[in-house]
């Protein structure tokens, strides 16, 4: 395979999750009552880290934004990330990479610890080598530190990697490392977004990524 090592964007690309965080934002806005934040369009905060979603989408002042925070975080660790379901068909993609000799890493801006019991519930955990996520005082939470942090887990390089996501986010990440990166257009973020970051490959469902990546 042209990559040995493969960085998976979690939402969206591997799990089915907008419910999840739709419902986790919407329980911040009601305790502070904030009214009038359209969730209707996805792709405006599923991708970027939770707190640039609460300072720029939810218009929230900086000193509510860590409560805010600590409140979704409650929310999705109790109800949240029980409406996850992975995409049918990625658990078999997952397998075959690395049965062809792939390293697979998570990498996302959710909690790691959050992300590790999310994939674990979906019945993912052992076909990933590492799940790389962002720091409970979130820090290492974009997609630009992520990917490094994920690739020295795997002890991998930037030649040999690619990234796999569904937004603009990753995509921009990915160019800012120097990896390569293929756009997941089945997942909740836009393609015009995607294609200003010149994506090598576009895998229109779970299953073409095998003969993307394999070809």
């Amino acid at each position: 395979m042209k990559y040995k090592y493969i960085l998976f964007d979690l939402d969206g690309t591997v799990s089915q999750s907008a419910e999840g965080i739709r419902r986790g934002i919407e329980r911040v806005l009601e305790h502070y009552d904030i009214k009038g934040v359209d969730l209707s369009d996805y792709t405006k905060y599923i991708g970027p880290p939770l707190l640039d979603t609460l300072k720029n989408l939810c218009k929230m002042p900086d000193e509510l934004c860590d409560d805010a925070y600590e409140i979704y975080r409650d929310f999705y660790a109790r109800e949240g990330r029980f409406m996850n379901k992975p995409y049918d068909g990625i658990k078999e993609v997952l397998t075959a990479l690395r049965e062809n000799g792939a390293k697979l890493a998570v990498c996302t801006s959710k909690l790691e610890s959050t992300a590790v019991t999310v994939i674990a519930e979906l019945g993912l955990i052992n076909c990933f080598d590492v799940v790389a996520g962002s720091n409970r005082d979130s820090t290492r939470k974009d997609k630009k530190d992520l990917i490094p942090y994920a690739l020295d887990r795997l002890g991998g390089n930037t030649e040999q990697a690619v990234m796999l996501g569904d937004t603009w986010y990753d995509a921009k990440g990915a160019f800012e490392c120097g990896v390569d990166f293929i756009a997941c257009s089945y997942g909740y973020g836009k393609d015009e977004d995607m294609a200003k970051y010149n994506p090598v490959a576009w895998a229109r469902s779970p299953q073409e990524i095998v003969r993307i990546i394999e070809n």
